[in-house]
Order: structure tokens, then C-alpha cells, then sequence
């Protein structure tokens, strides 16, 4: 089952006193992925300063992804192996997108340390999908842009998709632990002090005028009955509101959460999830967004031979923090192939058809349908 969104079988561990490493070397390992798409899109969204459907958006366009990815890592004489993830922006090759250390062994788990997402994020799963376009992500935005007044689809929020942080928090520093797996059973948990900054230290932040003390708790299950392989995942996530804003209405601390599922069974996989992102009104002063729900449901199928196929879809509802009573509504389904061309290169073909609905402006409605092809090369 090709580029599914799994549940993280992620482990976790307790950090003991260790003797110094004898005569280990590091391993220098490093990686990374590039997606490169060529898509024709035929976008319409609408100009509420000029009262008319404005944006024309029929066009060939690219678009392109990538990262490279450094993982040293060392294995002491005790079994503890102590690592960095360092992930580089491909686009422009001077923005670090994470940056972490790890200490795990097999007996213990897995301890993080650095900016990464919470392990809630990472533990999640949704509907599966064969190709780079992602609909269950802000990915879609490449082709059809977010336009007009009203597009409150906040960055790791359950408007946009099914993997959310609290607040939209995002690879900021944190500390995380993962179980180690009992009969396919990972537990999570996460701390981040801060939840606006993803570089160097938050002592000089005003804890009152940011999102502080933020804890994210991930669940997961995966095992095999027979021919079937069942994936289970729940997340729930929290963080302290600032009190120095000036609301109108009163606040509450911002909360996430969601379940996901997928279940595999002779090539074919079907999934979904559903999340809340729940942030009150009163974070708008604090650049938040309005309370936003999603759900997903997808089935995949991977074939004998190199081809594998997807059809699924993205639906959301989110309201508009600046427009009493309105509600933006999204529709995205996608229908996709990818063929596997070699070791760590895929063709995908794919058509994204998106929909967002303002119910209450006129003219920021937002319609696109994209048909795209793309190489995504994993090295």
C-alpha cells in the first residue's frame, strides 16, 4: 500500500544513565524527496472589493516539493541510539523545517527533543492516497488558491485537514515520548512551552500574550488478523490561552482532537478520520481562527504490477472569526494513479476538484479543478 497516511508505529523511551560509547561510529545517514507536478487547473474565485467573480485562474502551471534530510545517529554499548533529524527546504535550501534530537532503544522507546509536531499529529491517520496532491492538507492550495474575504482555513487546523495541532502550532520546540509497541499498542505525549516560534528559546516571549504550556496526547493500534491489517488512532490536544488579549466574548483554552482508521485487505485499503479544532472567538485578538471540523473517507487499492489507485475526499466547516453567523465550507475529492518506475521514483496522474463556500460574502466563493501529473523521486 503506496504513500498511505498510517498511524505512526512510532516507540518510545526512558533515558538511564549510560556508559560512554567504546568504539562506535556515527551513521551519516541523509535522504529526502522531491515532487515535481505540471497540472492544468481551471480556477474561479470571486473579488468582493470589486463585487465580481474576478480571479481567472485556466492555466499550465508547476509547482514543486522537497526536502533533504540529515539522520546521523550513534548506538552506545548499553543499546541506546542517540540522533538528529535535520530537515532542509528543497525550494530555496535555507529554511530548516525541523530540527530535533532522539534517544530510543527498542527496550524503552523513543524520547524527541527539539521542533517537531506533537506526537497527536504525528500518530494520526485519514483516508488513504497513492499520490503527492494531497487534499487532506493544505497541498491542494498550489493550484487552487485560497482568495477573497473569508478564507479562515487555518495551517493545522481541522478545516484544512485531518492531521491538527493545537491552535495551529507548528514544529515548535517540544518534548515527546513514545511507548515502546505492546501487541501493536503506542502510546504518546507531547509538551511544548510555546507555541509560536519554532527556532532558539522562548525565555523572551511574554507567557502572557502567547499560547504556553501546550500537551498533545497520541494513541495508536496497528496489527494484522488474518488477511487484514487494521489501523486505529485517536489524538487529543490542549494549550493555555493568553490573558492579556481584550475579547469580546470569553475565552477558553483551545483544544484539538480526532480519530482515524484504515483497514487493508487484498491490495484495498479504505480510511477516514474525523477532528475538531475548537479555539474560541476570543483567541481572534491573538491571530487565531474560528472553530473548524473535518472529516475524510478514501479507499485505495494497490494492484499486482506497478499501478495503484486512489479516489477520496476532504470535507470541512469552519466559522468565519470576523463575520457573526458565517460558516466557509470545503469539498475536495481527488481520484489518482501512481505507477512505481524503480526504487524511490513514482508517476503520478491524478484530478483534484475543490469547493469553497462563503455563506455569508458575496463573491469570495473559490471553484478550481486541477488535473496534474507529477515525478516524486525518495532518496
Amino acid at each position: 500500500m503506496k504513500k498511505q497516511l498510517l498511524c505512526t508505529s512510532a516507540i518510545a523511551l526512558g533515558v538511564a544513565a549510560a556508559a560512554p560509547a567504546s568504539a562506535q561510529d556515527w551513521n551519516l545517514d541523509w535522504g529526502g524527496f522531491y515532487n515535481q507536478h505540471i497540472a492544468f487547473g481551471d480556477i474561479s474565485a470571486g473579488d468582493p472589493a470589486l463585487a465580481t467573480t474576478e480571479f481567472d485562474g485556466d492555466s499550465l502551471d508547476l509547482h514543486q516539493t522537497a526536502e533533504i534530510i540529515f539522520t546521523p545517529s550513534v548506538t552506545l554499548d548499553n543499546g541506546l541510539t542517540f540522533g538528529v533529524n535535520i530537515q532542509i527546504e528543497g525550494q530555496n535550501g535555507t529554511n530548516i523545517d525541523e530540527s530535533y534530537m532522539s534517544i530510543s532503544s527498542d527496550t524503552f522507546g523513543r524520547l524527541d527533543v527539539g521542533s517537531e509536531n506533537s506526537a497527536g499529529y504525528k500518530m494520526m491517520t485519514g483516508a488513504p492516497s497513492v499520490h503527492s496532491m494531497f487534499i487532506n492538507s493544505p497541498s491542494s492550495s498550489a493550484f487552487i488558491p485560497f482568495t477573497g474575504t473569508g478564507t479562515d482555513l487555518g495551517f493545522r487546523q481541522a478545516g484544512l485537514s485531518s492531521y491538527t495541532e493545537v491552535a495551529g502550532n507548528n514544529d515548535v520546540p517540544r518534548i515527546t515520548y513514545y511507548t515502546p509497541s505492546f501487541n501493536g499498542l503506542t502510546l504518546g505525549v507531547s509538551y511544548a512551552p510555546e507555541g509560536t516560534t519554532n527556532a532558539g528559546s522562548s525565555y523572551s516571549l511574554n507567557r502572557n500574550a502567547v499560547l504556553t504550556d501546550i500537551f498533545d496526547i497520541g494513541v495508536g493500534y496497528s496489527q494484522s488478523f488474518g488477511a487484514a491489517d487494521v489501523t486505529l488512532a485517536a489524538r487529543w490536544g490542549t494549550g493555555n490561552t493568553p490573558t492579556v488579549a481584550a475579547p469580546t466574548v470569553p475565552q477558553s483554552d483551545p483544544e484539538t482532537w480526532g480519530i482515524g482508521f484504515n483497514v487493508g485487505f487484498n491490495g484495498i485499503t479504505i480510511g477516514g478520520s474525523y477532528n475538531e479544532s475548537d479555539n474560541d472567538d476570543g483567541l481572534v485578538a491573538t491571530g487565531g481562527f474560528g472553530d473548524s471540523e473535518g472529516w475524510s473517507f478514501g479507499v485505495s487499492y494497490d494492484a499486482p504490477g506497478p499501478w495503484s489507485f486512489s479516489a477520496e475526499t476532504f470535507q470541512s466547516e469552519t466559522d468565519l472569526v470576523n463575520v457573526a453567523g458565517g460558516k466557509l465550507d470545503r469539498e475536495a475529492y481527488a481520484i489518482a494513479a501512481s505507477r512505481d518506475l524503480g526504487p524511490g521514483v513514482d508517476w503520478d496522474i491524478y484530478v483534484v476538484m475543490e469547493e469553497r463556500d462563503n455563506n455569508q460574502t458575496a463573491f469570495t466563493d473559490v471553484e478550481g479543478t486541477v488535473l496534474g501529473t507529477a515525478i516524486n523521486l525518495s532518496f
